[in-house]
């Protein structure tokens, strides 16, 4: 091989950032519309290999499907949540209905997964309850702290759960147009 022979050298100035025209919003690749192929290979000096472009692409199509999985599991993540958020709201509530009619609350809970439950007296009285905030850390709210907090909660949990998923939908369409599945 010579070389002086510029069509056996392969290029070094190929890459991801070849394919793309920027980034959205939330740093997902914008990737380039080429009608001409031979033309855009041509742009490289020495122009580029069909494997050279279709690594590019593998490349940029490696990093959408990574994209798309951390979408799907914050979409997951959410399902899980925002039922927590809403039981969590509603026992509260119950809570504060019950102190409100100046009640105790007569419940069960589970003791085993075996299916053995206790009978309790919650006394409302005092008008405080203990939340999980996450990382083994609890604080005591007042009731209408506890459900101010939870109602803002699930609203924002249901607003971003809504636009991860119009995202994964549209950039799952997006995927499908550019990369076929």
């Amino acid at each position: 091989m010579s070389t002086n022979d510029a069509t056996d050298m392969e290029p070094n100035n190929i890459s991801m950032d070849s394919v793309v025209e920027g980034t959205t919003d939330r740093g997902i690749p914008i990737v380039k519309y080429i009608e001409d192929i031979g033309g855009f290979a041509e742009q490289f000096t020495p122009p580029a290999s069909a494997e050279l472009l279709i690594g590019a692409y593998t490349d940029l199509f490696s990093k959408f499907k990574t994209y798309e999985a951390r979408l799907t599991q914050k979409t997951a993540d959410f399902k899980q949540k925002i039922p927590e958020i809403e039981e969590s709201l509603a026992v509260v509530k119950k809570l504060k209905t019950k102190q409100d009619e100046q009640e105790a609350l007569v419940t069960r809970y589970s003791l085993s997964d075996a299916g053995v439950f206790a009978k309790a007296e919650i006394d409302t009285d005092s008008g405080l309850v203990g939340l999980w905030l996450g990382a083994n850390v609890m604080l005591e709210y007042t009731y209408e702290d506890a459900i101010e907090l939870l109602v803002s909660k699930e609203e924002k949990a249901k607003k971003e759960f809504e636009e991860v998923s119009t995202l994964l939908l549209r950039f799952d369409s997006h995927c499908c147009c550019l990369f076929g599945k």
